[in-house]
């Protein structure tokens, strides 16, 4: 991970807005690259490590959350068709170009409790745009993602895939019956047919 920690030309009051109101001592700052990560997973780990969940001494009642710092948030990637909104509706590419870092707070937003903690904890949440940012004078972690576990498919398909492989192989399995009844069969036939041939003659043929 590539961390640029030299001048930052951002807005500095909203990148310091509230870090007065939390206590940083004891803290670790992490930082999360979304640069090609996909954006509920990133979410999701962002959500696990701002209320301390991968810490053994977790109480869902204390804050003991880490800073979390998310770089290049422009280029975060999505899956599937997604909006931003209830009754207004706009789509997340226009989201992204109007402003990429709300996307990530709002996906990390809505995985945290709704409760007196969640404030502290959106706090503790710094989020730029690109990989520039102006914490490099405290002790920073690069975070690194866990691997990703693909699934080849979801559960409903995979089981109306072996529902389909079943019913084909039934169907394999009648169709093998069939033909060895046939196959039985066919040599007594032709044998009745040979004596009936030789009894009667060339009428029976005709």
């Amino acid at each position: 991970m590539v961390m640029n920690c030299g001048a930052f030309n951002g807005n500095m009051k909203k990148a310091l807005a509230g870090l007065r109101r939390i206590n940083l001592e004891g803290l670790r700052w992490r930082v999360f690259d979304a640069k090609g990560q996909i954006l509920g997973r990133l979410a999701s780990q962002i959500a696990t490590v701002v209320q301390g969940k991968d810490k053994p001494t977790y109480t869902p009642y204390r804050e003991d959350g880490d800073m979390c710092i998310v770089l290049n948030a422009k280029d975060v990637c999505v899956t599937g068709r997604k909006y931003i909104g209830n009754l207004k509706e706009r789509s997340l590419k226009d989201q992204l170009a109007k402003d990429p870092t709300e996307v990530i707070r709002k996906a990390v937003l809505r995985m945290l409790p709704r409760n007196k903690l969640r404030d502290d904890r959106d706090r503790k949440l710094r989020i730029f745009v690109g990989d520039e940012h102006p914490f490099g004078d405290r002790p920073l972690e690069p975070y690194v993602m866990p691997p990703r576990q693909v699934r080849e498919m979801r559960p409903r398909a995979r089981r109306a895939m072996i529902r389909a492989q079943n019913k084909a192989e039934e169907k394999q399995d009648e169709k093998s019956k069939s033909t060895r009844v046939k196959k039985s069969v066919r040599p007594e036939v032709l044998l009745m047919s040979e004596k009936m041939k030789q009894t009667f003659g060339s009428s029976f043929s005709s």
